[in-house]
This record gives C-alpha cells, structure tokens and sequence, in this order.
C-alpha cells in the first residue's frame, strides 16, 4: 500500500460555473502536468460536464484517483445543491457516476473546501470565501473542516444574499466601485460574525479588488481550488 501511495497520480478538478480546471498531481501534492481548462458547458447538466471532465482527464494521461471541488453542498459524493449550474445536479451521485466513467477512485467535495484544504495553516479559526460565478465559503477550526458551510444564499444586506450582493452577475450589473464597497462592508460583517483568525480570498474575481485588505485577509491564487485535490486522499 506505501508503494502504491508513493506513486500514485491524483487527477484534481474544479468544477465552476463559467470554467472546468484539471491538472494532475504527486503524491506530495505537486503539480505535474499544465493545467488545462474548458468552458463549462451551457447548459451545464450532470453529463454534459462529465463529457468535458473525462475529455480533460484524457488529455491529461495516466491517473490513479480523482479529486473534485464542486459549487455547491456536497455529502458522501452525493450532490445537495447546485444554484449556478443546472437543477438536474439536485440529488445526482457524482462520485459514483465520474468513477465508473473514468474507472478510477473518485472523492467529491465542495470547491470553496477544497480550495481552503491548500490554503489554512491549520491554526485557529480560518475562513475561506471564493468570488466568482457565484460565492463560495469554508470555515476550518486548527485546520479541520466544519463540512457543509453555504453561507451563498444566507442574507447579507438590504434582503439580498451574499451571491446576489457578491456574484459575478451583481459585478457585471453593479461595477466594481459599487462591488468592492460591498466586499469591504462583507468582511467586517464576516469578522464579526466567525471572529476568525485568519480570512482568504480566492476564485476569478478577486482579482478585481481594489481596497486595501486588513492584515489578517490574505488574497490567494485561484490554483488553490486545484492543488487541495490531494487532501480529499489523506485519510
């Protein structure tokens, strides 16, 4: 079993609502191919994205095992929920559907968890929120996941929720000004809120911004929502 481990190539994917990322990794958790991404489909329904992850995974060659980071709240595998995709994914077992396609091992979790799964130093309360298509949320507690936070659709201010406030289409709609005023106002409700130790921003669109961060809010790179693939394996 240690042999197998030592050598084992884990195929991690993110599954998002604009792109589908996938690169494969060590057994460390080092990146060993480039990383390639496609359009997620439209309309992204169950097999129209398992086509496009098993077209990636081709191209990607050899793997032993499969990671996924989903949007939205995932348990043993089984899709819950699944707003910026399609209504087909409520209930759908992706873990079991992507192994017997891919024939390989196959462990699902929530994309914003997975991307925090590389990023916390494992020290305290830290919270990790995503900004793109839609906003994503993990909360980990001396480095261990508190499993099935969606803080996405809870309200946030004036009767909208924080992906209605903080998603991409309010971005679009909005502006940057008006949708950077909101991030700020967001994190100082999330401090008080988790008076967490340490806040991490990641996904597409925290690229956009433009205020300065307090110290203890760190941006960090979307290749995150990639590399945490290799902890979903740790047992």
């Amino acid at each position: 079993m240690a042999k197998a481990e030592e050598s084992s190539r884990t195929l991690s994917v993110d599954i998002g609502g604009s792109g589908i990322k996938v690169i494969v990794l060590d057994p460390a958790g080092n990146p060993i191919t480039e990383r390639h991404r496609v359009t997620t489909p439209q309309p992204a329904t169950p097999d129209a994205v398992i086509d496009a992850i098993a077209q990636l995974a081709a191209a990607q060659g050899e793997c032993d095992r499969v990671s996924v980071g989903f949007p939205g709240v995932v348990m043993a595998g089984v899709v819950k929920t699944a707003v910026n995709l399609d209504p087909a994914w409520q209930g759908f077992d992706l873990a079991t559907t992507l192994s017997q396609t891919l024939k390989k091992p196959v462990r699902v979790a929530n994309d914003a968890d997975m991307q925090g799964l590389a990023t916390v130093q494992g020290k305290g309360v830290e919270l990790m929120i995503t900004l793109g298509t839609g906003f994503g949320s993990a909360l980990f507690v001396d480095g261990k996941l508190v499993p099935n936070l969606e803080m996405a659709h809870h309200p946030f201010r004036k009767g909208d929720t924080y992906e209605e406030q903080l998603g991409r289409a309010a971005l679009e709609k909005k502006g940057e000004k008006k949708w950077n005023n909101r991030l700020q106002r967001a994190i100082a409700t999330l401090e008080h809120l988790f008076n967490y130790d340490y806040l991490y921003i990641g996904g597409g669109e925290a690229k956009k911004i433009t205020f300065e961060l307090p110290p203890n809010v760190k941006i960090v790179p979307n290749i995150n929502g990639l590399l945490g693939g290799i902890a979903l394996w740790r047992d």
